[in-house]
């Protein structure tokens, strides 16, 4: 009986502690590492420390985007002891936070050293919050962690280029969301041990990892380029009722990157998430309860488009500058190759007649006048010379087949009539002059540029470098070149097209005295889009400085203009002229007048009041100008126009004498729909002074003047007249 219960004991004691060993062996063994993952869950709390994002900065160092410093209010409930000191916390923070105080009791009454209480307050808030701690004596209880918010100097500028953040400071469009990785650092973390009971432990017990800052970005964007984009397109929106926003690139031709990209009807970036048009709202606003979020978040996609890369167009004329360069590559033509308009062409037998814009046609004419005439049935001819095979081959060399690979996301593949690039006769016709296909603003301006530089296709680029929080140099984005698609001597020959196109074809409106441009206007049918007036157009213009040895290509883009005329000569290329005029001397280019330019040239008028009549004569008379004196005293007591003013060399400089008075008063004619010649004449009669701005080369008319017929000013008053092409809607496209 003793051996058996013996026995039995050391069965039962092996068999015991067998199995706690087992059961021992296998949470060390198997489920150890979950299990000391689990009791570092239990005992250890992280909370997420964000790192401050990169600025980004435009070519010249100075921010657009950066990330200013705000805090995040938490709240620590164990070192509030008693409810006196409960009560006062949240009786101060409720009306400083602008929080309800019974949601702040019911925090305090939690047990934990680390509770958030509200985030991302500016300074002036947590100043106050200090304030608040340092009057009332309270050292513990309630913390300051700091934090970043994003934003943005210039609020909509560049805003499609750009993009924003999200509340959690992830980048969702534009650059802030192509280069996220590069500008968004890496999260810190504050690790806070709890106790058995699940309370968290005083901050001795704490252990913080800092966040590592993101990288800066510099971009090609020149801010000083991207204003005069914007501000030109407004005027351009303004005066022409464009409805479907605008877009302005200028590009480097020779290595692709991006100087400016406006793309007007945007957005401000420090309010991302507000509709801009308060009309589109209002309709939100007054759909369905169960409608509005879907109807707001398809108007905010819209908003945040940006159209210079993301939306496809119909080129129209602009186009042409690509046809030509086909015929001139493969020597099919040559400048004086013989083209005859009569008004239309019927590409093959049975199709439908394609329409010049010239009724009557412009009849027999070398190629060049063809190219500058813009004539759509000259081109057909072109397109069926070329032929369809080889039409595509370019097609697909100028890059229109893929997209251009700009480090901006959401760019857009075009359409064609075929992705094997097989073509109809009927395709072939209207694609020669650029309809019935589309493309990207930025795969346009790219292959202008390939036109343009020698023939090169370059990667177009918005990034110039990455720099580390140091300011040291991470990475440069260097110059990336394709392939070659047309020879130099092709390149030079178009280049030459252009320029001769500004002087006395269509794109005559967007001339600028002194510099060598060469340019090609687009109208294109919105096929498919017509509006509740008939058909939509696009208006564009794309031109390049200086033609014969061209650094810089722009290309300006309307959508659905509904003013006086939709045709790009009258639209798109007074914008371009009036781009040009601001940014070119910004850049730098060299200035070459023609001496008919140089009667107008601009200059500024010097200070004489308080000269002697006599000295003020001589000095005016030195700097170009005609004086004329006014009574009969011996010093100037006043002048008009006054010191500073533009006006152009030879202008009437009135000067007033003691005892002369400056009531006398002159009426300013009309100057509308005159010639440069005949205001000048209307001016001198009047005894004003006249600046021309815009195109005066062959058939330019008053289009505008700054100030209105029929008001009375003094004499010598300075008038502002706007020149522009009369006949463009005829030499059109």
């Amino acid at each position: 009986m003793w051996r058996r219960s013996l026995f039995v004991l050391a069965a039962l004691i092996f068999l015991g502690f067998g199995v706690s060993i087992a059961r021992l062996a296998y949470l060390q063994l198997v489920q150890g590492n979950m299990l000391k993952q689990m009791a570092t869950e239990q005992q250890l709390k992280d909370t997420k420390l964000n790192p401050k994002r990169g600025t980004i900065y435009d070519c010249n160092m100075k921010p657009l985007a950066q990330s200013a410093t705000v805090w995040t209010v938490v709240l620590e409930p164990n070192y509030l002891e008693d409810d006196e000191s409960k009560e006062l916390v949240a009786n101060g923070l409720s009306e400083i936070l602008e929080l309800d105080k019974s949601e702040i009791l019911e925090k305090t009454g939690k047990k934990s050293y680390y509770s958030v209480l509200k985030r991302k307050i500016d300074t002036d808030v947590k100043d106050k919050v200090v304030a608040f701690l340092k009057e009332y004596k309270i050292k513990s209880g309630v913390r300051l962690v700091e934090d970043y918010k994003r934003y943005y100097p210039y609020n909509d500028f560049a805003s499609a280029a750009l993009g924003f953040v999200g509340t959690d400071s992830q980048g969702l469009s534009g650059v802030e969301n192509y280069y996220n990785a590069d500008l968004k650092g890496e999260s810190g973390v504050l690790l806070t041990a709890r106790n058995a009971l699940g309370t968290d432990m005083p901050f001795d017990y704490e252990k913080m990892i800092s966040a590592k800052n993101g990288n800066d970005l510099v971009l090609c964007i020149d801010e000083v380029i991207q204003h005069f984009l914007e501000r030109s397109l407004d005027e351009g929106i303004k005066n022409n009722l464009v409805q479907n926003k605008a877009v302005a690139i200028m590009m480097d031709v020779n290595d692709g990157s991006i100087l400016g990209m406006a793309v007007r009807g945007g957005y401000d970036l420090n309010k991302p998430f507000e509709l801009l048009d308060e009309e589109e709202q209002k309709s939100i606003d007054a759909l369905p309860e169960e409608e509005r979020s879907k109807a707001k978040a398809e108007a905010l996609e819209k908003q945040w488009r940006n159209k210079a890369v993301s939306d496809t167009y119909m080129p129209g004329s602009v186009f042409k500058m690509i046809t030509t360069a086909m015929g001139f590559e493969e020597n099919l033509i040559n400048e004086n190759t013989n083209f005859f308009c009569s008004g239309s062409i019927v590409p093959f037998k049975g199709a439908r007649p394609i329409k010049c814009h010239k009724a009557g046609g412009h009849g027999a004419q070398n190629f060049v006048k063809a190219f500058c005439n813009s004539c759509n049935p000259a081109f057909v001819n072109l397109g069926q010379i070329i032929g369809s095979e080889k039409f595509y081959q370019y097609y697909d060399a100028f890059g229109f087949t893929e997209k251009t690979g700009i480090d901006l996301p959401g760019e857009a593949q075009g359409i064609f009539f075929s992705k094997d690039g097989s073509m109809s006769q009927i395709d072939l016709a209207v694609a020669s002059f650029g309809q019935n296909f589309s493309i990207s603003p930025i795969q346009m301006i790219t292959a202008a540029a390939a036109v343009a530089n020698g023939g090169y296709l370059v990667v177009p680029h918005i990034a110039k470098q990455i720099l580390d929080s140091n300011g040291n140099i991470v990475k440069t984005f260097e110059k990336k070149i394709k392939r070659q698609v047309i020879s130099k001597e092709t390149s030079r020959r178009i280049c030459e097209l252009l320029k001769q196109n500004a002087i006395d074809g269509g794109a005559k409106n967007g001339y600028v005295p002194g510099y060598r441009i060469g340019g090609k206007t687009g109208t294109s049918q919105k096929i498919g889009q017509s509006g509740p007036n008939g058909m939509d157009y696009i208006s564009s213009f794309c031109g390049i400085v200086p033609a014969e040895n061209p650094q810089y290509a722009v290309l300006i883009y309307y959508d659905t203009p509904k003013g006086p005329s939709y045709y790009g000569a009258t639209v798109a290329a007074p914008t371009f002229a009036k781009v040009m005029q601001d940014a070119l001397p910004y850049l730098g280019l060299e200035c070459k007048y023609t001496e008919e330019e140089m009667k107008n040239l601009e200059v500024s008028t010097p200070f004489v009041v308080g000269s002697t009549v006599s000295q003020a004569k001589n000095k005016l008379i030195n700097l170009g100008f005609s004086p004329t004196i006014s009574g009969n005293g011996d010093s100037v007591v006043a002048q008009i126009p006054e010191a500073g003013a533009k006006m152009p060399k030879g202008g009437k400089i009135i000067l007033y004498t003691e005892g002369t008075s400056l009531e006398s008063k002159v009426k300013v004619p009309k100057f509308i729909d005159l010639t440069p010649a005949k205001v000048n004449k209307e001016a001198t009669e009047a005894g004003l002074n006249v600046v021309i701005k815009g195109t005066i080369l062959q058939g330019g008319v008053a289009v505008k003047q700054s100030i209105p017929p029929g008001t009375q000013v003094n004499k010598g008053t300075v008038v502002t007249v706007e020149f522009a092409q009369k006949n463009a809607e005829q030499t059109s496209d």
